[in-house]
């Protein structure tokens, strides 16, 4: 198992090695991995390529997929390809795509062609000021004791 998004992450499947994988007929969010330095560093991967598929046995794993040609390149070979996926619990499509937005957006994949910033702009947002957004204790008040 791998973590993967932000926070406390997603429990992916794998990584498993692309090469002789065997895609189940399950709906899921996947991710194509590759090791910069697997001589020295074997359990550090690079996220690549971010997808989602409503069965993975028809995505064209593991080298019949669009992008595969990419992804070999990228890899350097076709051996340093791993692949791990996330079936989301009760997911629907649109938590799927949703999930997919999301590790673009932190792992910038350089397989894929569309591209999600994760940035928040301040317009977007606004400002605003009410009483529960100042602090619940001042630094003079004992612990445990709010603050009037």
């Amino acid at each position: 198992m791998i973590r993967l998004g932000s926070l406390a992450g997603y429990p992916f499947e794998g990584p498993r090695t692309l090469g002789g994988w065997t895609a189940p007929a399950r709906s899921a969010v996947y991710a194509l991995l590759t090791r910069n330095d697997p001589e020295r560093k074997p359990q550090q991967f690079t996220v690549i390529y971010v997808g989602h598929s409503g069965d993975l046995s028809t995505e064209g794993f593991p080298f019949k997929h669009p992008f595969a040609p990419d992804w070999i390149k990228r890899a350097g070979n076709k051996w340093n390809l791993h692949i791990c996926y996330y079936e989301v619990p009760g997911g629907l499509p649109s938590h799927r795509e949703q999930i997919s937005r999301e590790l673009i957006s932190i792992y910038s994949p350089s397989c894929n062609p569309e591209q999600f910033d994760a940035t928040w702009k301040a317009e977007w947002i606004g400002s605003y000021s009410a009483p529960t957004t100042g602090p619940l204790t001042t630094s003079d008040s004992p612990p445990g004791e709010r603050a009037n």
